[in-house]
């Protein structure tokens, strides 16, 4: 199976495609550029195909971060998905972040803490073991992040880690390899159409009273 993976739900703008009958990451391109996703997106999928010696005709499925992370970044990749999943007529499937690290972290005996730094004292958090998820994804206060963390034999991943050591840090952003989105979509079980894993609101909402009234 030959698969396109895409990556926006952070700071990196990233596409991949993998070969999961060889195990084989055929051509990569990712960028830390913060913002701009939507603008450098599809280009950046142009030159992981090139370097693949591919076309899009050549993809037999799709896979997106789905989050938690930036809002913006997430409709962004979500939306680029499922348009060419719609024009090629390809399966898509979405695939967390929080599996991402988890799978980064490269534990198959200890159980697994992902978790996000969110700020405003909360987290992102989900739980693994085994390489599966106990739970589903969570937005946590930092107390009970912390708390939850405490347990003894935890493997701890992600920006939120940092905090249990100094629950006022100043954390990384979080970096979700794209060679590991690409796996994880290929073992991913056919799904629905993704959409974004928002865990909290967008902080701009509508102001009471001034919505403009629809016809």
């Amino acid at each position: 199976m030959i698969v396109l993976a895409i990556d926006t739900a952070g700071v990196d703008c990233a596409a991949a495609v993998f070969d999961s009958t060889a195990g084989e990451l055929l051509g990569s391109v990712s960028e830390t550029i913060g913002r701009g996703h939507a603008e450098r997106l599809m280009a950046m999928i142009d030159e992981a195909l090139d370097e693949a010696k591919l076309t899009l005709t050549d993809i037999d499925r799709i896979g997106v971060t789905v989050g938690p992370g930036s809002f913006t970044g997430i409709r962004v990749g979500v939306a680029a998905a499922r348009g060419l999943s719609l024009a090629l007529d390809r399966e898509c499937v979405g695939i967390s972040t929080l599996a991402v690290l988890a799978e980064a972290a490269g534990s198959a005996v200890r159980p697994v803490l992902a978790a996000i730094n969110a700020h405003r004292d909360e987290v992102y958090a989900q739980s693994f073991e085994n390489g599966e998820p106990r739970g589903e994804p969570q937005l946590l206060q930092l107390d009970d992040y912390l708390a939850r963390a405490a347990v003894p034999g935890i493997v701890l991943i992600g920006s939120a880690s940092a905090l249990v050591e100094d629950r006022g840090a100043q954390t990384s952003p979080d970096h979700f390899p794209i060679d590991i989105v690409a796996r994880l979509a290929a073992m991913a079980k056919a799904q629905s159409k993704p959409k974004p894993l928002y865990l909290r609101g967008p902080d701009a909402k509508p102001q009471t009273g001034f919505a403009v009234p629809r016809a």
